[in-house]
């Protein structure tokens, strides 16, 4: 038996598992991140797809990337850089290394590094490790291919279907150094594979055998990790995708509000996942439809919607270009509608697994006319779910088209989710026309706070009529008039400030910042990470963020004000500041603007940060 190795805790680690699009990378750090979640631990995920359906195997555009950053407390990015790089080939070790800390730990599959892969990959010479200058002491050279076809030599599996189960291997060696439960990992092997119990067994077979070579072996190393939870709140809780969130959202706020959730949808990288999950969950009266086009998938959601159901649309950019005439359609007739925009690189069809922040002036802005809709911006993967639940309960509060900003990084990303009770969640209260309005209501007479009355189609006595014309807004017939044009546009206007969102909130040294950090959206935990390090090197630094962007927090002038410094930090050309100079008087932030398709990197905006400190 091996020699037991010393057991080394750890505040965190970030781990990198790469391979061709078909090696199975995403499943391997998936279960990696779900069990570090059941067991209590911070983390996050960032999963990096190229953007080729289909690459020739091995070469450098088809490399598959998932980096999970996991933390014995909260953590709020996927890391800059990782602890442990999986390379399952030579295109990987050539394309991934970048991304591993000096002194990280790379694991390879040696049988991946012959003649032609190496050819494939560019390298120059055989000596793969001296020509990119990488120490062999860091470096676990595992045969990895060779021993997950002797260890599935009697299960009578061919060879494409052993191959399929190298991640697996790579998991439980992994699973070793950082010692994890294997039966957590069978668990969930289980019950993906629940109805092909073979396939099931034969990767925890290949999981123990990764996992028995680290032991046996140690791998190279004289120590295994160990990340204990230390701020773990009792419940029950999930590795959760940023799309599934947002889908569990839409489910809880149909729920709450006693309505049917209907999602019109057309497929589009990276929002299909969406329409993915809700599919699965007819059982709670979710009704989903695959439209034949964008235009279809909104103005079918607004027809639901107009029917008395919760209407919701999801896509991307190119698709918010296209449902642009539907959502105008939703201002003018005031209907609860919501749009989901998970963005992703553009113009066109851009970068379409990458992420960026570049619709928040369409959504804001990008329609004909004065056609004013509230605009959300999830923070995280699990705010998706918050964030998603507060859309639905603002488009049906106040009888409004929304639009609920996520994007690609935080759609595919992943949180440790702590499921909630819903009994505790915030009601959501239509306001549906009064009994006593009956015989005297006109389509546009008004609650106090502005709000289009809700009569749903068969109710007794109040029938009507929408469209898209202009209407009296007291008889609600088409009307051309132009005082009656103002006033229609004005009460649109006023119905949408009319909405309560919550204040901005300062973090950091709210009192006496040096310097103010804004950003919107799911730069959140990057921009909190540059403000932490700055802090620890004893500058006066705080945060503000934006995930309520119309109507803006009430003391947005206030706290932007407040400040000498403020520098705006987003994914775009500078959107957000654009934004904030129109609406606050003499407002005049610095910008730090990347536009990459990958999420910020924290070291970068600590040194940009830094340096507008100490600029005079």
């Amino acid at each position: 038996m091996a020699e037991k190795l010393e057991v080394k805790e750890l505040d965190q680690v970030v781990v990198r598992f790469s391979g061709d699009s078909g090696d199975g990378m995403q499943l391997a750090g998936n279960i990696f991140s779900t069990v570090s979640a059941t067991v209590g631990n911070g983390i996050s995920t960032f999963p990096d797809y190229p953007a080729d359906i289909r690459a020739p195997q091995g070469s450098l555009t088809g490399v598959s990337g998932f980096q999970v950053h996991i933390g014995a407390g909260k953590v709020y990015t996927p890391g800059d850089k990782c602890d442990v790089l999986v390379a399952m080939n030579a295109a990987a070790l050539k394309t991934q290394y970048r991304y591993a800390k000096p002194g990280a730990t790379i694991i390879i599959d040696t049988d991946s590094f012959g003649p032609k892969d190496l050819e494939k990959a560019q390298f120059k010479t055989e000596d793969y490790l001296g020509e990119m200058q990488i120490d062999a002491d860091r470096v676990i050279q595992c045969p990895l291919t060779t021993m997950v076809k002797d260890c599935l030599k009697d299960t009578g599996m061919d060879m494409k279907a052993m191959m399929k189960c190298r991640n697996m291997f790579a998991l439980g060696l992994v699973c070793w150094l950082f010692d994890r439960d294997l039966q957590l990992v069978a668990n969930f092997l289980k019950e993906k594979f629940a109805k092909k119990p073979a396939i099931a067994e034969a990767n925890i077979k290949v999981i123990q055998a990764g996992y028995d070579y680290g032991h046996n072996t140690h791998a190279g190393t004289t120590s295994v990790y160990r990340v204990e939870s230390k701020t773990k709140e009792p419940g029950r809780y999930m590795d959760i995708t940023g799309n599934k969130a947002t889908a569990y959202g839409f489910i809880a706020a149909a729920e709450k509000a006693g309505l049917k959730l209907y999602l019109g949808s057309y497929p589009i990288t990276p929002a299909t996942d969406v329409l993915h999950e809700l599919s699965k969950h007819k059982s709670l009266g979710v009704i989903t439809v695959q439209c034949e086009d964008e235009i279809a998938g909104c103005s079918s959601a607004l027809g639901a919607s107009f029917a008395g159901a919760l209407g919701v649309t999801s896509t991307s950019g190119p698709g918010i270009c296209l449902k642009s005439e539907a959502m105008n359609l939703a201002v003018i007739m005031e209907l609860p509608l919501v749009v989901l925009d998970v963005q992703r690189g553009g113009p066109a069809t851009g970068l379409p697994t990458k992420s960026e922040q570049t619709d928040l002036l369409q959504v804001l802005f990008g329609r004909n006319g004065e056609s004013p809709m509230p605009v959300m911006a999830a923070t995280s993967p699990t705010d998706c779910f918050d964030a998603a639940y507060q859309a639905c309960k603002i488009a049906l509060e106040h009888m409004t088209p929304v639009v609920l900003l996520t994007d690609a990084f935080i759609a595919n990303g992943s949180g440790a989710f702590r499921l909630p009770d819903i009994t505790k969640l915030d009601a959501i209260n239509p306001p549906y026309v009064p009994e006593e309005l009956k015989g005297k209501w006109t389509p546009y007479m008004r609650a106090e706070n502005g709000t289009r009355y809700w009569a749903v189609p068969g109710r007794e006595g109040f029938a009507h009529i929408l469209g898209g014309l202009e209407k009296d807004s007291e008889t609600g017939a088409i009307s051309t008039n132009p005082e009656n044009h103002d006033l229609m546009t004005r009460l649109r206007q006023q119905k949408i400030a009319n909405i309560q969102v919550p204040d901005l909130e300062v973090d950091g040294d709210a009192a006496d910042a040096d310097l103010l950090i804004v950003g919107f959206g799911s730069t959140y935990g990057h921009l909190r990470s540059a403000m932490d390090e700055l802090r620890a090197k004893g500058y006066k630094v705080a945060q503000t963020h934006f995930k309520y962007l119309n109507p803006l927090p009430k003391n947005t002038a206030e706290v932007l004000s407040k400040y000498k410094k403020v520098v705006v930090a987003e994914q775009n050309m500078g959107q957000l500041a654009a934004y904030l100079r129109m609406k606050v008087d003499n407002f005049v932030p610095a910008q730090f603007n990347q536009v990459k398709g990958q999420p910020f990197v924290v070291e970068e905006l600590v040194n940009a940060f830094e340096g507008l400190i100490n600029k005079k």
